[in-house]
């Protein structure tokens, strides 16, 4: 059975400037026949993909949905409460954009799917990447979280409270790249430093790169009386960027 679909209404979260964005996105749309008619009081299963840059982009996400349309053909429901087939909605860079979110159904309540839309997303979902800002920028555009100073004195892999702060490296040790990582997005940094004399380095594990090299690896060598300064920044999920060496 061919069906069409008509998008009624996205309808992103208001976001209360005390409260934190919800991780979801109200979805409706009217499901019809070829025939214009509407598919009423029916279980249907429907699949969601948000699609990245393009309408045939990367598919960065994927959920499933078993609802039943009204006597309208209406069918609502919330995206990013779904069932998981990949990615994670809370882990999409919606300034990364644009995204399109192709919509596919089966009408018997299966998983024989077919594609019945796709449209863009405009500038009101973008209103969950609010969440981003605000780790930057409180609510009286003060800046919110300054750079913590997170003393480095022993070996060890990079932890969350590194994200968007400064290493502070007093005795040689070494800070190792995890594979997977997911903690630290695309555009987080970590500020390096080498005090008087001791080494900071920075090794990965198997997997990820530094400066496009995998299994790489980078100093800052301080000297006595001196400080070696550099910057750690994420390009993409298992590679990174170096730069001060």
């Amino acid at each position: 059975m061919k069906l069409t679909l008509t998008i009624l209404l996205f309808v992103t979260v208001a976001l209360n400037v005390f409260a934190q964005a919800p991780e979801k996105m109200s979805y409706q749309a009217i499901i019809r026949k070829q025939n214009n008619a509407l598919v009423t009081n029916t279980n249907i299963s429907l699949k969601v993909i948000v699609h990245q840059s393009a309408v045939t982009g990367t598919n960065v996400y994927e959920e499933t949905h078993n609802v039943k349309t009204n006597a309208n053909g209406l069918v609502s429901l919330e995206i990013g409460t779904g069932v998981i087939a990949n990615g994670t909605f809370s882990g999409l860079a919606w300034e990364k954009g644009p995204y399109f979110i192709e919509t596919q159904v089966d009408v018997t309540g299966g998983t024989n799917y077919g594609i019945i839309g796709v449209t863009q997303l405009l500038s009101v979902p973008y209103a969950l990447h609010s969440k981003t800002a605000e780790r930057l920028v409180g609510t009286n555009g003060a800046i919110a979280n300054k750079a913590a100073i997170i003393p480095f004195t022993s070996s060890r892999n990079i932890a969350n409270t590194d994200i968007n702060n400064t290493i502070e490296c007093t005795t040689s040790a070494t800070l190792t790249l995890t594979s997977g990582f997911g903690a630290m997005v695309v555009g987080d940094t970590v500020n390096l430093e080498a005090h008087n004399g001791a080494v900071l380095t920075i090794q990965t594990a198997t997997g990820v790169t530094i400066n496009y090299n995998p299994n790489g690896s980078a100093q800052f060598n301080s000297v006595a009386g001196n400080v070696r300064f550099g910057m750690l920044r994420k390009t993409g999920l298992n590679s990174y960027i170096i730069s001060g060496q």
